[in-house]
């Protein structure tokens, strides 16, 4: 199994090629409008920096739903510049320094990129070890100079990502069941079903049901700042987040690529008739969803339900293991989802 034999997992490869830290979505952005208009659509860039789709409905009095798919991935952000150039950083969005380890990086500069080490401290230490890795004492060598640093637009809040060699995918497993790693799925699998569903709603010169707005959000690692952004402007009827399911031990969902569905999490309850509804049209797919109840997460669309954006809410997504960090799903997640979204584009 490569990348190259299953139209999911190639783009999936396409888009881990393009760092998107949040409040830096801009080359995601860029790809995901030339992908679009390539595509037959005619997308748009807000002023937040969402890229949106709007789609007419079959049934033009049907509510007007809003899906968001969100761009950024977690990061790092420099905090400070050393007179040798090594960097302090401190996390973006939720990553914890003992998910992401010592490993290979880009740092992220206004015009030119630059590579370097992330070292958590020296394991011959007392203090690092008994301490634990930590933020504070987290430093990327550069092998650059401040002012190299300053040439390539590198200064106090670039973001860093992992190295592309290190991001995946890693395609590993039985290959009657196989599987995939990588650094992150959240949010590119979601991407993904919405880029292979539009071009399937286009292949057939299809529209969906309802006035459909699709939407790929920014920062929503940081606070869902984007969704709120388009919510308040626009006003849907209903707001549809498709995001991660993570796999943690208070949630009893299987990771078989089945996605989970949302009942509530830690912002709000989520509309039950709407989970129901987008139950059975996944069913009628083929797609069984996961109900699932989180006390430590939230989506685009329970913050746009908790500011009054939008009066209905629901998340939706992939199943995966060891969230925020280099992520485990089956492959199957990839076409149980799109073939979930594609349904419910023309649906719902």
């Amino acid at each position: 199994m490569t990348t190259l034999k299953h139209a999911g997992l190639k783009l999936f490869s396409e888009l881990l090629d393009i760092p998107s830290p949040s409040g830096h979505e801009d080359r995601m952005a860029a790809f995901l409008l030339t992908r679009l208009e390539t595509m037959g659509f005619s997308p748009e860039l807000d002023g937040a920096g969402n890229v949106l789709v709007r789609l007419d409905g079959r049934d033009v009095a049907a509510p007007t739903i809003c899906y968001a798919a969100h761009m950024d991935e977690i990061g790092m952000t420099v905090s400070e510049i050393a007179a040798d150039g090594r960097l302090c950083v401190d996390r973006l969005g939720g990553l914890f320094s003992w998910k992401i380890g010592e490993t290979a990086v880009t740092i992220l500069g206004d015009r030119d990129d630059a590579h370097g080490m992330l070292s958590l401290g020296s394991g011959h230490s007392r203090k690092v070890v008994e301490a634990g890795p930590s933020w504070e004492t987290a430093r990327i060598f550069t092998g650059l100079t401040p002012q190299q640093l300053a040439e390539r637009g590198i200064r106090l809040g670039a973001a860093v990502v992992p190295k592309r060699e290190t991001r995946g995918p890693f395609v590993f497993g039985d290959s009657d069941f196989p599987w995939v790693g990588a650094w992150t799925f959240d949010n590119r699998l979601a991407i993904v079903s919405f880029l292979q569903a539009l071009k399937d709603l286009r292949s057939r010169k299809s529209q969906p049901r309802s006035p459909t707005l699709v939407a790929f959000t920014v920062e929503e690692e940081v606070g869902c700042l984007g969704a709120k952004v388009l919510a308040q402007r626009e006003r849907p009827d209903v707001f549809v987040a498709v995001d991660g399911s993570p796999l943690v031990p208070e949630c009893p969902i299987a990771l078989d690529g089945r996605p989970g569905i949302r009942s509530r999490d830690r912002v709000a309850p989520y509309d039950q008739a709407l989970l129901r509804e987008i139950c059975a049209i996944s069913q009628g797919a083929g797609v069984e969803m996961q109900p699932v109840v989180y006390s430590g997460a939230a989506s685009d669309a329970s913050m746009v339900y908790s500011i009054g954006a939008s009066p209905r809410a629901a998340c939706f997504g992939y199943v995966r293991a060891s969230s925020h960090g280099f992520e485990v799903a089956p492959l199957a997640a990839f076409d149980q989802l799109t073939a979930a979204v594609t349904a419910l584009l023309g649906n719902l």
